[in-house]
Parts: structure tokens; sequence; C-alpha cells
């Protein structure tokens, strides 16, 4: 055979020279996991489409147009950051780097990534639906909504792909990302006041208007596709080297239940190669030690405006949700909305515990800076607890604003909640890896580990001890009583955790 051979033949050659094929009992394992998905995935699937309401609110139907663009911009920053394109360790340290066609190499990737995006926008087609609600003609809405949905992720994943090939691509799609973004502004507001109209509009749309943007949708994604295909043998072969490292990192970290190594790599990959420019630091701190920490805090904060953007704009979340979501029973907030309450806060505390994390991996490095274990940490909580407390207080100032909460001291009721919020963040920070030696439990529902249980609780359980008279205060209303208990448990949640942590450093 003269020239240079296909990457299909040297895959062919390589199956041959291993010690054993692959028999009849790999296949039937192959069938039989793929009829336990269908099985799985079957019911979950009918409960959804039968969940689906005819009548929907123009409000409640833009909110939730909205969360679902989040998400969608959300899956396409995870694209491009992790490649998309990528290739298994063996395949990128020699047949990335041979003389095969780069098409070909690359070839067995883009059918995953097809079959990834086909999956991922079937969900957003049977989620658009559930949003917009279907008035008449089911089938008909229910593959408009299909075909957008993956007509949707397929062009994103495409637009991913280019971008990975031609710089002017990833500006493009940083572009189409931040219009998303914008987009899901525009539409959380547009079921409100002069923009009602516009939203029942959308959801009363005939259903040959429907299938008209679905016929456009399913065009504009061939187009990107065939666009991918073309930039697949493009790709630079250093692009393929550092994402194929990212994804290992990640399929590993993801193994073994590790996600803490996950956000180490994210971390030191992002500021790895980047040059700062250095600042004095404010007069005094050279005489406090542990004052000096905390300033590290929001200066390395301070360095990652997009961070600090995120974060700000996701103090709307709740809003959304809480629009998104039928009102609760006993007229509170519903389960949902108190989920991203906890969490938005949790996560805002914790945006800034990078600092405690090292403290935690090198105790030695702590104690070159002179200063007590206990104040070190107290310090270490200082910017975790006003981060937290604001989040909260911005995202409890929304719910109230548009109406979703009883009237009362909200703003101070989340400002309460900072001590607490701290606690539990320096704990998650200081959390060791998942112990996967701890024993399984046997519940109805199948085997489940409690090490990965115990780690992912690690934290939570700090925050919302502390945060109870909060949480409490969600469902009845704000009250002195309240207010005083909520401060009173941040406090002594806080200091308590200080103590004990501080003894044993």
């Amino acid at each position: 055979m003269s020239g240079v051979a296909s990457a299909t033949e040297v895959r062919a050659y390589m199956r041959t020279r291993r010690p054993r094929g692959r028999t009849l009992s790999d296949r039937y394992a192959s069938l039989l996991g793929l009829v336990l998905a269908v099985v799985i995935a079957g019911p979950v699937l009918v409960g959804a489409l039968s969940a689906v309401p005819r009548e929907v609110d123009p409000s409640r139907a833009s909110a939730g147009v909205a969360l679902l663009a989040l998400l969608l911009a959300g899956a396409l920053s995870a694209a491009r950051m992790f490649g998309p394109v990528a290739l298994p360790a063996a395949d990128a340290a020699w047949l990335l780097l041979s003389p095969l066609p780069r098409r070909g190499v690359l070839g067995r990737t883009a059918v995953i990534l097809i079959g990834v995006s086909v999956l991922a926008g079937a969900a957003l087609g049977v989620g658009l639906l559930a949003v917009l609600g279907t008035q008449d003609q089911t089938v008909l809405r229910l593959t408009a909504a299909l075909a957008i949905g993956v007509a949707t992720m397929v062009g994103g994943m495409s637009a991913a792909v280019s971008a990975q090939a031609f710089e002017r691509w990833d500006t493009w799609l940083t572009g189409g990302i931040t219009v998303i973004v914008i987009s899901a502004g525009i539409a959380a507001f547009a079921g409100l006041g002069p923009g009602r109209q516009a939203a029942a509009s959308v959801v009363s749309a005939p259903p040959s208007a429907v299938m008209a943007v679905a016929t456009a949708f399913v065009v504009a994604a061939a187009g990107l596709a065939l666009r991918a295909w073309t930039a697949l043998g493009r790709i630079p072969a250093r692009a393929v080297l550092e994402a194929s490292t990212r994804t290992g990192h990640a399929a590993v970290a993801a193994v073994v239940m590790d996600l803490g190594a996950l956000t180490w790599i994210a971390e030191d990959a992002h500021w790895r190669g980047r040059s700062l420019r250095s600042r004095p630091w404010p007069s005094g701190l050279g005489r406090a030690p542990a004052l000096a920490v905390a300033w590290q805090e929001w200066r390395r904060l301070a360095r990652r405006p997009v961070r600090v953007a995120l974060l700000a704009s996701s103090a709307l979340l709740p809003v959304l949700v809480a629009r998104a979501t039928p009102d609760a029973a006993g007229g509170g907030l519903p389960a949902a909305v108190a989920v991203v309450l906890c969490a938005g806060a949790l996560t805002a505390a914790a945006a800034v515990t990078s600092g405690a994390r090292r403290d935690g991996d090198n105790p030695a490095m702590a104690r070159l800076l002179g200063a007590g274990p206990r104040a070190l940490l107290a310090a270490r909580a200082m910017a975790p607890a006003l981060l937290g407390g604001g989040w909260l207080v911005a995202a409890l100032a929304a719910l109230d604003a548009a109406g979703a909460l009883p009237a009362g001291p909200w703003w101070l009721l989340g400002a309460a909640c900072g001590p607490a919020l701290a606690a539990g963040a320096l704990r998650m920070a200081r959390r060791r890896p998942v112990d996967h030696s701890m024993p399984v439990l046997d519940t109805p529902v199948g085997a489940f580990p409690t090490g990965p249980m115990l780690w992912a609780l690690t934290g939570a359980d700090v925050a919302v001890l502390g945060c109870a008279p909060a949480l409490a205060a969600l469902t009845g209303g704000p009250s002195a009583g309240l207010l005083a208990a909520q401060a009173m448990s941040g406090a002594t949640v806080l200091g308590l955790y200080l103590g004990l942590r501080g003894r044993r450093h």
C-alpha cells in the first residue's frame, strides 16, 4: 500500500494486534446497557411529556425560557472550555502527531459529540415544550420543540468545534454566548408589563409558525455542522492536546468522585501563564498578618471580573425559578427556590476560599504568616461572610421586589446569615477527598455509597444548621424573633467552628 494509511486502517490494525478482541460477552454487555438506559429513561420521558401543561401563564413561560437560555449558555461555555474536540491519552500522544489525516483521527470524537448534542438537544426540546405548553396538535408541537432543541445543541456544538480551529470563530462564539445571556435577561422580564403581550403571542403561536421556526433552526444547524466538519481537519494539534488533557483530568476526577481536584485544576489552569501587575497593599496590613490574608482574597476576586459579574447576575436566579415554578401549597416559597437560595449563597461564599484550601493542603505555609491559627482562620472567614451574605441580601431583595416574599426586613435576615455561610464555606474548603472505603447502603432504589454523600454534605450541613431560622422565615415570613435567632445562630456556628478548627490546626 502506497501513501499514508487512513485512521480507520490504523485502528483496524491495532485491533488485530490486541491479545483479545471484542467477544460476544462484550457485545451482550453493551446491548444490555443500552436496553437498561432505554428502560430507565423511558418512564422519565413519558412522565415529563404527560406533565406538559395545556395553558401556560406568559410570565411563567418567559421565566422558563430565560432559565433554558441560561442553561444553553452554560453548556456552550463548558464546551468551549473543554475543547470540545478531545482524544484519549494514547490517541493524543500517537495518532494526533502522526502523518494521518487530522479529520480521520478526530472523526470518532465528532460522532460522539453529535450523539451527546442530540441527547442534550432532546432534553432541551422537552423542556421548551414544558415551558411553552401545548394548546393544540401536541404531536406537531412536540416534533417542532425537539427539532429546535436538537438543532440548537448541534449548531452550538458545531460552533464550538469551529471556534477550536479558528480564533475568529472563538470570538463569534463568545459573542453568541453573551447574546444568549442578554436575551435570557430580556426574556426574564418579557412576561411583565408591556412585554406580556409579546410573551403571550409566543405562547399561543400557531403550529405553522412553530414549524417554520423549527425549519429555520434545522437549516442553520446543518450549515454550522457542515462548517465544523470542514474545520475538523484544521484544528491545531496544540488545541487538541490541551483539550485532551483537560478532559482527561475531568474524567479522572469524575470517576474517583474527587471534584476538589477538578476545581484545583481549573484554578491553576486559569492563573498559569498570566502576568499580573503588582500593586502596594494598604498601609497597616503589614502589622496585621491575619487581615492581610483577607485582603488577598479580595485581590484575587477582583482579578477575575467575569466571575464577579456572574456572581452578581446570579442573584436574579431565585426570581426566575420562583416565576417559573408553581406556587407552594402552603403559601411560602417553592422548595426549588429555597434550594437555589441555599446553593447560590454557599457558592458565593465558597468563591473566596482559595486561601483556606491552600492552608489545609499545606499548613506549613500558613505558619509562615506569623499569625495564630484562630486569628488566621477568622481572617479567612471575613471574605466568605461578606460575599455570601451580600449575595443572599441581593437575592432576597430581588425576590421581595418581585412580590414573591411577604413584607419584612429580608435584607437584615440575609446579612445575618453571613457568618453561618462563612463557616460552611470554610468547612467545604478544608474537607478531604471522598473516602470510598465507607460502607454502601442498600436502599429500595439500589446501592447508595455513603462516601460521596458525606463529602457532598460536608460544609452544607453547617450552613443549613446556622441558617435554620432564615429557612423557617421563608415559609412563614420574617419576624423580630427569627431575625434575632438568626443573628445568634450564625455567630454561634461560626464561633464554634473557629474554636474547634483553630484548636485542631
